[in-house]
């Protein structure tokens, strides 16, 4: 993997505010009207019981302002780095201004998003179903955003931002889950998920891994093919039988591992001082450590992987919807979608905008328009109990469910 530059902060990474702040939320339900969003695709969970909600009809008057709800280097007005700033023009420009709210986990997403305060959130696609169930987003109109026509036909009408064939959000960008090692530490080379798990106890005690309920879905995937008895077809559609094959094995994994992470700074030393030899990470955080002079080579496993695709969605309760739509259409515009996805180290969602990333290389390394790479990837979606496999002959494990597992683990 080519080393790269890497414009970034500890601001600018998923996860990394939830290890350091504590945050006080209100869990309020939140309902919305409008009228109906544009069906269609394929791939969406259908038989999900939702409210019965309506996307915007037609913009109005832009109401003054907007409160977005993102992950931190999503929305950069330059108060972090006067270099970094697609937000001002955008204010002077619609006439909306943009009130920022970060996050640092999507379990604080959804918890904020009931209070009912924000317009718009990035979700990723462990918060989206939730959030679409609960009544807290409501379904989008893409005829409302100009630049949804240029998102890779790849990243839309899927199950984790749409239902029953309804958009409830616009696509921002992807990335994969990687297996990340030590070079000098691991060998031979891995090409398995096998070596965090089945064959983990070779590295006793350096393991590393993502630090969230929706790490469970790692394992399922790796058991997908290491025990395809157990009938896996989709890591997120998981009955009690398979659930349970699944937390078995984070369960035996957990003797081997060092630290999971939440904090990229902290994986990337942990890396660097050789505590931790192999584990997941993300593509900017191999950037990161290699640009930091550490042995390691991160790679997509022959299971494929889990990955997360953002989806930007509009609260049920927003009182600001026509400047949620234009900041909507402004975040994922090509130029604007190519500085966040160089600033927080992601695949860009609009076709167009590998065009103009200012690292000609960007889209390359993060494999922006290589479809046959991202179809490995089985992106987070947040587990219903309607099995997102098609069956109906059983009920799937929720996130509820998922949490609790997760408890279980990490006190085991």
């Amino acid at each position: 993997m080519k080393e790269i530059g890497v414009r970034t902060s500890k601001k600018s990474l998923r996860g990394t505010v939830g290890t350091v702040a504590a945050v006080a939320v209100l869990a309020l339900a939140g309902c919305g009207s409008s009228t109906p969003s544009t069906p269609g695709g394929s791939g969406a969970p259908g038989g999900m019981q939702v409210p019965n909600l309506k996307a915007l009809d037609k913009l109005g008057t832009p109401e003054g302002e907007v409160n977005v709800l993102a992950w931190p280097g999503y929305v950069e007005n330059g108060s972090n780095d006067p270099k970094v700033d697609w937000v001002t023009d955008f204010e002077k420009s619609s006439g909306c201004k943009v009130n920022i709210k970060t996050f640092g986990t999507s379990d604080e997403a959804v918890q904020l998003m009931r209070t009912g305060q924000y317009d718009t959130v990035s979700a990723s696609g462990d918060a989206t179903l939730r959030l679409i169930a609960a009544g807290d987003v409501e379904p989008v109109n893409t005829s409302l955003v100009p630049n949804y026509a240029d998102i890779f036909d790849s990243l839309k009408m899927k199950p984790w931002n749409s239902v029953n064939g309804v958009a409830y959000g616009i696509p921002h960008g992807r990335g994969a889950n990687l297996l990340m090692y030590r070079t000098d530490l691991v060998k031979p080379a891995p090409d398995s998920w096998g070596a965090v798990f089945d064959q983990a106890g070779a590295q006793k005690g350096k393991v590393t891994a993502y630090d969230s309920p929706i790490y469970i879905a790692d394992a399922a995937l790796y058991l997908m093919t290491a025990k395809p008895d157990l009938g896996i077809k989709n890591p997120y559609a998981l009955d009690d039988k398979q659930l349970a094959a699944a937390v078995d094995l984070l369960k035996a994994q957990k003797a081997n591992v060092s630290e999971y992470w939440s904090d990229y700074l902290k994986e990337v030393q942990a890396f660097k001082n050789g505590s931790t030899t192999i584990g997941t990470t993300w593509q900017v955080i191999a950037n990161v450590a290699q640009g930091e002079k550490a042995p390691v080579e991160a790679v997509l496993p022959k299971e494929g992987a889990t990955g997360w695709s953002d989806t930007w969605m509009v609260g049920a309760k927003s009182t600001h919807k026509t400047c949620a739509y234009k900041f909507i259409d402004h975040i994922v515009s090509p130029k604007v979608n190519a500085q966040i996805a160089e600033y927080f180290g992601e695949a860009p969602a609009n076709k167009k905008a590998c065009a103009e990333t200012a690292d000609p290389n960007h889209c390359k390394v993060f494999h922006a328009e290589d479809e046959a790479y991202f179809s490995k990837v089985r992106y987070w979606t947040t587990p219903i109990a309607a099995c997102l496999d098609g069956r109906t002959d059983v009920k799937c494990t929720d996130y509820a469910t998922w949490t609790k597992a997760w408890t279980e683990i990490r006190n085991s």
